[in-house]
């Protein structure tokens, strides 16, 4: 089978990902305006409540994908099949199973929704019936998706993606049409559920004609020591995932049990702006991964250091260009696309860029991290990050409500895993002093901070119609971050590597095609 370079994968990837998720983007907001204007903020409501109970019961999930991905980096790399079929029967194995303990751990959460919802929405289908089907769109991927980590681990995430985005788009166009013609919540669902079971079945079959040895009987056996080191990250990975979900999946639970379902419909939309970018931004990371994980396979440890340097600077770059943007501009899009009475008092925005901001920058360490099997180290103290965060949810939720909620996720992150995951990577991974890190890091909030000022004072200078004063909005939101930013790092070793690369790879390509 022909190869790519690593950095063809990586661009391969990258345009796969943005590029179907951009049109991906478009689609789902088409159908969030749709879905607004039809059901209204209940159905919203409901929408991020569940999605976030089913988000925390993946918990059973245990981090065996990420820890098995990581496993299959070197076998791959040394085209070792039989060593590969044997990880990949281990991997469905578990699946099946993770899949039936969270269909029973759905079920047993049933008597509980009331306690949750306290004011029962007014709608006229079930709201069982309605969990039940997220429930078993959850539970179903489970016996098909662990064959897309071989598409992965061997650089071909495009394929995945092409899929995903493709079965997700047409989707979202039958859900409209549905929305319109028949504004029932219950049919939204169901083509839902439906069309999830599609992309899983279409992936799990071509990862078995692409490669078929994964369900051979002749795979060989994993060694005492294989299998200690899987079960070790697995273990860590548990505890990791246990963390990030209490921190990221809690606050619209919460929100639900403070202010009721509308208000969690309300900061829903917010939530899907920054979820979106964050999203669209991490497909950047997302299709390097397994480059990544084949550079810290096989590559130097100086190469590393200095591919990790450029990577948080473009980290830096997208998250912080971003978190301008929905300071700027979150409300004014939430006012234009769904109705003034949705939009928030300006400090809900600013605190969720912070927030945006903290997670963003969390990307290419935890990059890192992931593939160079640094799963144990570290995993305790996310646990204290999630009790902070519980307990901030509730303390300052009872008191200050949504912006009290979102902020115990600010400081929960800044006083644990905002520090300590770097530290790890730069103790353990690169054998580095972590002083520099953070040097860095101090740095960039401070030319973001500058470059937010700079942003809301121009904007604040113009005041005219909603029209105008949006698109001054949207220019100062590409230019000044932008502009900033350049000012701020031409300098830098890490920003004359990244335009070096781009370089070498534009001449590349170009001497290729004269050959052809």
């Amino acid at each position: 089978m022909f190869k790519y370079s690593r950095t063809e994968y990586s661009i391969i990837n990258m345009m796969a990902s943005i590029g179907g998720y951009v049109l991906n983007i478009i689609l789902s907001f088409i159908c969030r305006i749709v879905f607004v204007h039809q059901l209204g903020s209940e159905y919203l409501g409901i929408n991020g409540l569940f999605s976030n109970i089913l988000s925390m019961l993946s918990l059973a999930e245990l981090g065996i994908g990420t820890a098995m991905l990581y496993a299959l980096y070197k076998p791959v790399a040394d085209n070792n099949y039989k060593k590969i079929a044997a990880y990949m029967k281990i991997y469905g194995y578990a699946y099946r199973i993770i899949g039936c303990i969270i269909g029973g751990m759905g079920v047993a959460l049933i008597p509980f929704l009331n306690f949750l919802i306290k004011n029962p929405p007014n709608i006229n289908e079930n709201i069982i019936l309605l969990y039940l089907l997220f429930l078993f769109s959850t539970m179903s991927s489970y016996f098909f998706s662990y064959r897309s980590s071989i598409l992965i681990a061997n650089q071909r995430n495009y394929i995945v993606l092409t899929i995903s985005y493709i079965v997700v788009i047409i989707q979202n166009i039958v859900q409209i049409i549905m929305l319109f013609i028949s504004k029932n919540y219950l049919l939204y669902l169901i083509i839902q559920v439906v069309f999830v079971l599609i992309s899983n079945i279409l992936i799990s079959n071509v990862a078995v004609r692409e490669y078929p040895f994964i369900k051979s009987n002749d795979a060989s056996k994993l060694s005492r020591d294989e299998i200690l080191a899987l079960v070790k990250n697995i273990k860590a990975l548990t505890v990791t995932k246990l963390s990030g979900i209490l921190v990221n999946n809690t606050d619209n639970i919460v929100i639900t049990y403070f202010r009721g379902l509308i208000t969690t419909g309300v900061i829903s939309n917010y939530l899907l702006l920054t979820n979106t970018i964050n999203s669209l931004v991490n497909q950047v990371f997302t299709s390097i991964s397994a480059s990544l994980g084949n550079l810290n396979a096989v590559g130097k440890q100086e190469h590393k250091y200095i591919v990790f340097k450029a990577l948080n600077l473009i980290n830096f770059w997208l998250y912080g260009w971003a978190a301008v943007g929905i300071i700027t501009l979150s409300g004014d899009i939430v006012e234009l696309f769904f109705g003034e009475k949705y939009v928030m008092d300006m400090e809900i925005p600013v605190v969720l860029a912070i927030n945006f901001y903290m997670l963003g920058m969390q990307c290419v360490v935890g990059l890192y991290k992931s593939t160079m099997g640094l799963f144990r180290y570290g995993q305790y103290i996310l646990l204290i990050t999630a009790g902070i965060n519980l307990a901030g949810d509730i303390i300052l939720g009872k008191k200050y409500g949504v912006i009290g909620i979102l902020g115990a996720t600010v400081i929960a992150r800044l006083f644990t895993n905002t520090w300590y995951e770097p530290f790890v990577i730069y103790k353990h991974g690169f054998q580095k002093k972590f002083h520099e890190y953070i040097l860095r890091y101090i740095e960039y909030a401070i030319v973001l901070l500058i470059t937010c000022v700079i942003s809301f004072e121009i904007c604040e200078l113009f005041h005219s119609s909603f029209e105008m004063s949006f698109i001054v909005k949207v220019l100062v939101w590409l230019l000044v971050p932008n502009v900033c930013f350049v000012v701020a790092f031409k300098k830098r070793e890490e920003f004359k590597y990244i335009l070096n690369a781009a370089g070498r790879l534009k001449i590349r390509y170009i001497k290729n095609d004269l050959k052809r």
